[in-house]
């Protein structure tokens, strides 16, 4: 435990730049080093001091607040700098940080950062004018050449904050996109069992109607099977918009039942139904088996609608990599009028199979009938 927590604590950053701090330190107090750094004046070697000591460490600890205090670390590190070069100190890796901070000034430096590349400027340019009048065999203009390898340094922070800034914007439009596709998705859920529950509902009142004349004693089953309807649908929608005000975050669908619960809803809303099934239901991914429960469902539904009392068979083979699912309905007499128009329902279905990497086809038949057949993988889940 103590080991992990040493570990996680090693990697923050605040850890990481202390570490490049001391390193610039160290380097600095190495022996024989001092020509492998750049002396900008090139003026009289100054023996290192108590003031120079504290200028290698203003140049080099400041680093630690490069994230959090950009703009700080800068002025600080700058200004040891250009005190450590004018006064002709051994050049020193210390030297570094000002790289270091003008980089991470250009990346984390959120305000005012015209103001301070101005500064920076005008700040470099004093300390050419400095080094000229402190004896520099170089000239102005010459010490000035070295203005754009600094500037290099910002620009490249830049560079990495406007990536890290198009990369922010990017996950942030990809998590918009996501909560915007389970909207839809929960808005489809919605509309299948509005569709499917209501349709139920209808079909079992209007049955009602003919049961109180002709057999009474049906009426109170069929309102407990209208009331049991009913509240199934309540729960349902309860379920989804749940699910809808928490998408993205949390949120649960409704429960999805078997086929044959469906089945048995539907033979007690007057389809006389057969049902064929092959292979161990719900093994499949969430997603999977939620598009085989809706492709029966929203069958059974068209069917109530537009063929009631029709015969209709639904199959339903589950392979090892994919389910094939086929809900076949018999002319019946005349059917109702918009038997053949595929409706909002299964153009969402059609979306909903695509969407798990399965297609769906719907028709009428030759005699006169529907069919909807679909074929679902059993690795096409893509949510999670």
């Amino acid at each position: 435990m103590i080991a992990t927590r040493l570990r996680a604590w090693s990697r923050t950053p605040v850890v990481r730049d202390l570490a490049l701090a001391v390193l610039l330190v160290v380097l600095s107090a190495a022996p024989g080093t001092s020509g492998v750094w750049v002396a900008l004046g090139e003026l009289p070697l100054r023996p290192l001091d108590a003031l120079g000591v504290v200028l290698v460490l203003a140049q080099s600890l400041p680093l630690v607040l490069r994230r959090s205090r950009p703009a700080i670390c800068l002025a600080v590190v700058g200004l040891a700098f250009a005190v450590h070069q004018a006064l002709g100190y051994s050049p020193a890796a210390a030297g570094l940080g000002l790289y270091v901070a003008l980089g991470s000034a250009g990346s984390h430096l959120a305000q005012r950062r015209r103001m301070t590349a101005a500064t920076a400027v005008a700040g470099y340019a004093v300390l050419a004018v400095v080094l000229h009048a402190a004896g520099s065999p170089a000239s102005i203009v010459e010490l000035l050449t070295f203005l754009p390898v600094l500037a290099a340094f910002w620009m490249a922070g830049a560079w990495v904050r406007a990536r890290r800034n198009m990369l922010a914007a990017l996950r942030s439009a990809e998590a918009v996109a996501a909560v915007a596709e389970e909207r839809a998705r929960i808005a489809r859920e919605l509309h299948d069992v509005v569709t499917h529950h209501v349709t139920a509902m209808v079909v079992q009142a209007e049955a009602m109607q003919y049961l109180v004349e002709r057999e009474p004693e049906k009426v109170v089953i069929g309102l407990g099977v209208l009331g049991e309807t009913g509240r199934s649908a309540m729960t349902d929608l309860r379920d989804l918009l749940g699910a809808l005000h928490g998408a993205g975050e949390s949120g649960r669908d409704p429960a999805v039942g078997s086929v044959a619960d469906l089945v048995d809803r539907g033979r007690t809303a007057g389809l006389a139904i057969e049902l064929h099934e092959s292979g161990p239901a719900g093994t499949g991914p969430a997603g999977v088996e939620l598009a085989v429960y809706r492709v029966v469902q929203e069958s059974l539904t068209n069917a109530v609608k537009h063929a009631p009392g029709a015969g209709t068979v639904v199959h339903v083979n589950r392979g090892p990599e994919e389910i094939t699912v086929a809900v076949t309905t018999t002319a019946a007499g005349r059917p109702r009028r918009g038997w053949t128009r595929s409706g909002r329902g299964l153009a969402g279905l059609k979306e909903r199979v695509g969407f798990v990497g399965g297609r769906l086809v719907a028709g009428p038949e030759p005699d006169g009938g529907f069919a909807v057949r679909a074929w679902v993988p059993v690795g096409g889940d893509r949510r999670g």
